[in-house]
């Protein structure tokens, strides 16, 4: 009798046992999708779209970008309707060689860490603009490429110091092409092009060898073209001695002749734009004027590539982040879709990495919430010159490589008045990588 009860127990034990478990197999086979934001605005210029779209992510990649994805396949979902969803953006003119601890050094203290500046606004992916050259790049690869979070990828300075300032950005013996392309060689993907800055001298030597160093590992060249001397001037600068493809940063500054006395843009910047050169803003802390990006718009010279020159001097200046920026050129008339075109797609290509800037199935899931808010706003140049605006963007959720990284208003969050008494972390591991918990089991 004791044998037979405790054999019927055993068989309901199995029974139970075998039901969860095939509920549980029947759940997961549901739940094809991490994260699925549902009903947002999807603006994804490389693939043409700009509609109400559902988009779906599992194993950090994009799955499926769709009118109607069915939610219950999938473990997380967003409610995006009422805002835009984009690719992260992508901004390829920053400085993040921090941690030095060298005084008034592009490769120290003049630059920030990526972390505390990127995610908040939209971005997921940055380029170094050359604080590091050959001879310094694997001190900031240990240093910074390799703990952040962000994608950072770099230009390597021409200098083989790199933006150290003084003296070190003025050595022509230190600007070599053989090292510099090597050390470019040696990271091919994570080094995506040649920079040459700040360069106050008559020669053309730093852009000469930066082009050589540029040819050598097939990469562009980016120009921050120093100071203004009439024994190398912009136009012959724009076009003869940059390729196609190569990247004329600072475009809206009016330091180097960009605009002519008459008001008018250079006719070399448009000559030079036929001849494939790239355009690039680099707002930075003293490189954007109202009065030369102003009439430049109107007469149709827009940007190829919006990007802030993110620096100490000007995060909390003019420019403060990339969503600053970029509100800036909804301001002067570009349109939305314009203004994310030039921050995802068209930087993408520009640093020749296209995996990135769009929401294809199979890209990484780098993605962003924005909010277009209405109302009054104003934005300031580098000399703190305003222009009234009536919209803002702000980062409402961000994704790197499909899991959320920033959510400023909790969209994937949970009320806590529905929760457990004695609730801890909200989040899964699948689609958080704020405060996941870990599940109990393995999702799949």
């Amino acid at each position: 009798m004791l044998m037979s009860r405790l054999s019927i127990m055993k068989q309901r034990t199995f029974v139970m046992m075998f039901i969860a478990l095939f509920g549980m197999s029947d759940v997961r086979a549901q739940q094809k999708y991490d994260l699925l934001l549902k009903g947002g605005h999807v603006i994804d210029p490389r693939n043409k779209i700009s509609a109400v779209r559902d988009v779906a992510i599992a194993n950090g990649k994009v799955v499926a970008v769709a009118a109607s994805i069915n939610p219950g396949e999938a473990v997380k979902v967003v409610d995006a309707s009422g805002y835009y969803v984009t690719p992260g953006l992508i901004d390829i003119h920053v400085h993040v060689f921090a941690g030095t601890g060298e005084r008034g050094s592009y490769a120290g203290d003049n630059s920030v860490y990526p972390d505390g500046f990127t995610f908040r606004a939209g971005v997921t992916t940055v380029a170094d603009a050359g604080c590091a050259g050959w001879r310094n790049f694997e001190d900031f690869k240990q240093r910074v490429i390799d703990r952040a979070r962000t994608r950072v990828l770099a230009f390597i300075n021409i200098v083989g110091n790199g933006m150290r300032g003084g003296t070190f950005e003025q050595d022509l013996t230190d600007m070599e092409a053989k090292p510099t392309a090597d050390m470019a060689l040696r990271y091919p993907g994570l080094i995506i092009g040649v920079k040459t800055a700040h360069y106050a001298g008559p020669e053309w030597a730093p852009v000469e060898r930066a082009v050589e160093a540029g040819t050598a590992a097939k990469i562009p060249v980016m120009v921050d073209f120093g100071t203004n001397r009439p024994e190398r001037p912009l136009a012959e600068l724009v076009t003869r001695k940059l390729r196609p493809g190569d990247i004329y940063t600072h475009v809206y500054s009016g330091l180097r002749n960009e605009q002519l006395e008459s008001g008018e843009v250079n006719p070399a910047l448009w000559e030079a734009r036929k001849r494939g050169v790239i355009f690039d803003v680099g707002h930075g802390g003293g490189s954007f004027l109202w009065r030369i990006a102003v009439p430049a718009m109107k007469a149709g010279f827009v940007p190829d590539s919006i990007s802030t020159d993110l620096h100490i001097g000007s995060m909390n200046a003019g420019m403060k982040d990339m969503l600053n920026v970029m509100d800036k050129f909804l301001a002067m008339g570009m349109s939305l879709d314009d203004v994310i075109l030039r921050s995802t797609w068209n930087p993408a290509r520009e640093i020749k990495h296209e995996e990135l800037g769009h929401l294809s199935p199979g890209a990484e899931a780098d993605l962003v919430v924005l909010k277009l808010e209405k109302g009054n706003f104003g934005f300031v140049d580098m000399y703190g010159a305003r222009l009234r605006g009536t919209q803002k963007l702000t980062c409402e959720l961000t994704l790197r490589a499909g899991k959320v990284v920033y959510d400023l208003n909790g969209i994937t969050r949970p009320d806590w008045d529905k929760l457990p008494r004695d609730y801890r972390q909200t989040g899964d591991t699948r689609w958080d990588a704020v405060t996941p918990a870990r599940p109990a089991r393995s999702p799949r």
